[in-house]
């Protein structure tokens, strides 16, 4: 029996990277998981992989009819909700004096926008004995890095709702953390990167404590932490997963 046995999860942001490992997981130790993702076509490929346990809803987090539509499924299939992985996200290099409008809208309205809603629209799910919500910060939200200002921002916001909001929540026993990723190897990297993309990696692991760059796995298993009882004293937090790189 894996230990979220008859839990029922949403993760956001489920077709790729920390997202779907995630799910990934949550199936592998006995949830039910509903992902999400913007386009069709990799929701249905992320919904063949995982296999089972996992049923794919199409939409954007910052598009409150997608979140409507999200929970209404989960509340139609399974009638409640115990955990809520908030990862879905995204961000693009601009430097100051380049930034757009555009650029601004986006970022914010998937990263902050969409996790304020993403949260806010699950609450009436949770049962009365409480439950777990996560959301996906970044080290980006402590650091400075050249050309991520708007990004980084957008997960210094995440840091500051999840402080307020454990105190919103004060007494009915939901606990929201934060985790944090590092230098962690996603499809988004290649985005991100493009033909640069080996050099950079060589430079975050020359200034990575551990030497290395993470993997989503990795991540998933400090959600799984943050998810389950073994956290039960912990809200209010960010948990940082980064190899020490924000660290030092």
């Amino acid at each position: 029996m894996g230990k979220f046995t008859g839990k029922v999860a949403v993760v956001t942001g489920g077709t790729s990277g920390i997202g779907l490992a995630a799910a990934q997981q949550f199936v592998k130790e006995g949830a039910h998981v509903f992902i999400t993702g913007r386009r069709q076509s990799e929701l249905d490929a992320a919904v063949k992989l995982i296999g089972e346990n996992v049923t794919g809803i199409q939409g954007d987090v910052s598009n409150l009819a997608d979140l409507d539509k999200l929970y209404e499924a989960v509340k139609q299939e399974k009638g409640h909700l115990d955990i809520l992985f908030a990862n879905a996200g995204l961000g693009s290099l601009l430097p100051l004096g380049e930034i757009t409008e555009e650029q601004y809208y986006q970022t914010f309205d998937v990263n902050v926008k969409g996790t304020i809603f993403t949260v806010q629209k699950a609450l009436p799910l949770f049962p009365n004995n409480g439950g777990s919500i996560i959301l996906t910060g970044s080290t980006a939200g402590s650091r400075g890095m050249p050309a991520f200002s708007v990004y980084s921002a957008t997960k210094a916001a995440i840091r500051q709702l999840i402080r307020s909001w454990a105190l919103d929540l004060k007494g009915s026993q939901i606990r929201l953390n934060v985790v944090s990723p590092g230098n962690i190897l996603t499809p988004a990297y290649d985005d991100l990167f493009g033909a640069e993309l080996d050099n950079v990696l060589e430079n975050m692991k020359a200034t990575t404590p551990l030497g290395r760059i993470g993997t989503a796995e990795e991540i998933a298993d400090a959600v799984m932490f943050l998810a389950s009882n073994e956290s039960s004293y912990i809200t209010g937090t960010e948990l940082f997963v980064d190899g020490g790189a924000a660290q030092i």
